[in-house]
């Protein structure tokens, strides 16, 4: 049986807990989901706890149906694969700080 969302791709950029919530909902109605992580780190919640053998539980609550990569989003040459996925992108979540 085919799910709602499938063959609608999506290039998450979100972090923390509202936007990789929304983008997991996507994934659990059959959209592919790519997270896009900052390099080297990854995202903030990677360090939250509890921990199952050495994972945030939460990550991977949050995280689950999505396939994942990590760039650094200050060289160009990461910003252009950025560009290319959401030029094939439906939809681009994001939850970025905006400046003061």
């Amino acid at each position: 049986m085919a799910l709602p969302l499938q063959g609608i791709k999506v290039l998450d950029l979100t972090r923390a807990l509202a936007g990789p919530f929304c983008s997991m909902i996507l994934g659990d109605l059959g959209a592919d989901v790519i997270k896009v992580e900052p390099a080297p780190s990854g995202d903030m919640v990677r360090t939250w706890g509890p921990f199952a053998s050495g994972i945030s539980a939460y990550y991977l609550s949050c995280n689950r149906n999505k396939r994942g990569a990590a760039v650094d989003f200050r060289k160009p040459a990461a910003l252009e694969v950025l560009r290319n996925i959401a030029i094939s992108a439906a939809v681009v979540p994001e939850n970025f700080k905006r400046p003061a």
